[in-house]
């Protein structure tokens, strides 16, 4: 049973920084892309940063310069290191990821259960 397990989500001020962290574990044989996507409320969902296999990293334009993304593949995990936080960046964070379990034969997309971010102005 294939699980992404989120942490780091929580209450701070605008400017302040967040760590979220997301471990892909369960019967992986390998994992192409891992990111974050957000929704805030009335808003839809939207994919703040990914990450491929091959290390290439895309960023909405609202949190480049700001957010930075990066993976541990031996771990399969991924971090996105938030600095300079705004209220707009205030919603549900869920990691996402394309996994191939062992004995099947195509990636499947698996999501986290979300987690909370809120930044006060």
């Amino acid at each position: 049973q294939v699980q992404l397990v989120e942490s780091g989500g929580g209450l701070v001020q605008a400017g302040g920084s967040l760590r979220l962290s997301c471990a892909a574990s369960g019967g992986i044989f390998s994992i192409n892309t891992m990111g974050w996507y957000r929704q805030a409320p009335g808003l839809q969902r939207e994919l703040v940063a990914g990450i491929t296999n091959g290390g290439d990293i895309t960023y909405v334009d609202s949190v480049k310069g700001r957010f930075t993304l990066s993976r541990d593949s031996a771990k399969n995990t991924v971090y996105l290191q938030m600095n300079n936080l705004k209220p707009e960046d205030t919603a549900v964070y869920t990691c996402h990821a394309e996994i191939l379990k062992y004995n099947d034969y195509r990636y499947e997309d698996y999501w986290g259960q979300g987690t909370q971010v809120t930044v006060s102005s």
